[in-house]
């Protein structure tokens, strides 16, 4: 790492992904105690099921820890464990024949969401969507995403990204306004 890669991440950082590169075991299980919470609540989140969220996290770790000495440090080194795994529960998905592909761009009308949405019922509300509508809510509007990234990951066109995106909010939309109905 350079000067510069080495101004954004602190020492301590710096120590435990050397430590990481060089097989250090117990390096390694810091690293993995430091993110797997929020790395397993993504896995979670996109999968909908506790034994597959800890095989994607799992399956993710093995990722990190196989290709950690290609970490540049251009981002922080959350972010790129991040998005490793989050492809690596998008591997776990078969989302192949779960959506026409459209290969043009669709402008909609965005739906209406009850006022004073409760956290906990709102996470409930998106477990319930289907898999696809999920995964590309989740990824555009919780990891910010944009479209073009998420149909490069998932091997969708940009319409199907945006038109998988609609149906989900509107899918939630209807959710909602029957328990605040």
């Amino acid at each position: 790492m350079d000067q510069m890669t080495s101004q954004k991440i602190n020492r301590e950082e710096q120590a435990l992904i050397k430590s990481c590169v060089e097989n250090d075991r117990l390096a390694q299980k810091t690293l993995f105690e430091k993110y797997k919470r929020a790395m397993y609540t993504i896995c979670y989140q996109m999968l909908g099921n506790t034994d597959d969220a800890h095989d994607a996290l799992q399956e993710g770790f093995i990722n990190v820890f196989k290709s950690i000495r290609s970490f540049s440090g251009r981002g922080t080194l959350g972010s790129w464990i991040k998005t490793i795994i989050i492809r690596s529960a998008i591997k776990q998905l078969d989302l192949t024949s779960q959506t026409i592909d459209i290969d043009y761009a669709v402008e909609f009308e965005a739906p209406q969401w009850p006022n004073d949405i409760d956290g906990e019922i709102l996470e409930k509300a998106i477990t319930l969507l289907p898999e696809k509508c999920r995964v590309v809510f989740l990824l555009i509007e919780v990891e910010e995403y944009s479209h073009k990234e998420v149909a490069e990951m998932l091997g969708i066109g940009i319409g199907t990204s945006k038109s998988q995106l609609h149906y989900a909010k509107k899918l939630l939309c209807e959710k909602l306004k029957h328990i605040y109905a």
